[in-house]
């Protein structure tokens, strides 16, 4: 069994990215690693390139800016990666996203049950979204909780819309089980500084250079909600990220205005309990996937 890494990556420097400990993560159970790495004015390249292993494959492209438009240029950029895939199953992360250590194994061993269950086409991951700093976490009815990161290869998977999730290239959604670990997401973990200037940059490659001019007018930090209602994370984090979070040297701003926060709507907020505190599973969401059940083998 051959297991392929891949991921996109482009100014990770600039916009504070955990990339590097991104691929570091998973790498013990990769047998090869692709990234691709955009043109951009930061030494993110030189960062990839200072992973010391010969699984490390790289590919540098050109962003092509008509894919402004909804995030497509990540899936695009996403599925360049994919398409340089050799392994069995392609393991994807995006590039503040990191595996913890302790369940390097537990996903090994469900690839080996499922190589060759065809039925079977992808792993789905539990998230972890860290928020304002690394004790955190986002548990809202609007945040994702689950999402494929591995997938079969040579069955027409793509990375679809935002590269947020994965459809086959007719559009039919994959069949996944469980992966039984967690993906801990580290894109709302920044500077103040650093989170506007990221923000603006992210959104320009869904609304386009002009419209994001006129929206970001104002320099100063981007808001956070109240972080102090939010859960504690009590655990550990990923070896991996021990230097960079040692390192952390801000203060979490607090919010200027609470009331602009969807989070903090009524229906949310009754929808968040009931998802976390009765059915415990996401209600009234769509999905990229088809859940199966598991299967003795």
């Amino acid at each position: 069994m051959k297991i392929s890494g891949f991921t996109f990556t482009r100014n990770a420097v600039e916009f504070y990215y955990p990339v590097k400990e991104s691929i570091l993560s998973i790498l013990p159970v990769c047998d090869e690693f692709i990234v691709v790495v955009g043109n951009g004015w930061d030494n993110t390249l030189e960062v990839v390139k200072s992973i010391k292993s010969g699984k490390i494959k790289i590919i540098k492209t050109i962003w092509d800016e008509s894919l402004f438009d909804k995030g497509k240029i990540h899936a695009q950029q996403s599925n360049i990666a994919l398409d340089n895939c050799a392994g069995d199953w392609c393991f994807y992360l995006q590039s503040d996203e990191v595996v913890h250590e302790d369940d390097l194994p537990i996903i090994q061993e469900k690839l080996k049950r499922y190589k060759d269950v065809l039925e079977v086409e992808g792993l789905l991951f539990d998230y972890l979204h860290f928020y304002g700093d690394y004790n955190r976490y986002q548990w809202s009815h609007r945040w994702y909780k689950h999402e494929v990161r591995v997938v079969r290869n040579r069955i027409g998977a793509r990375s679809c819309g935002d590269a947020q999730g994965f459809r086959k290239e007719n559009g039919k959604k994959l069949k996944v089980v469980r992966a039984e670990a967690k993906i801990f997401h580290y894109g709302w973990v920044r500077p103040p500084s650093a989170m506007k200037k990221k923000m603006k940059n992210f959104q320009m490659h869904y609304l386009g250079r002009e419209k994001v001019k006129e929206k970001f007018k104002d320099e100063s930090h981007f808001d956070l909600m109240d972080i102090e209602r939010l859960p504690v994370y009590k655990e550990t984090h990923p070896k991996v990220m021990e230097e960079r979070i040692k390192s952390k040297d801000w203060q979490t701003p607090k919010p200027s205005d609470r009331k602009k926060f969807r989070e903090d709507k009524l229906r949310n907020r009754i929808l968040t309990f009931l998802e976390n505190r009765v059915f415990h599973r996401p209600l009234f969401t769509s999905h990229n996937y088809l859940l199966l059940k598991e299967r003795k083998l």
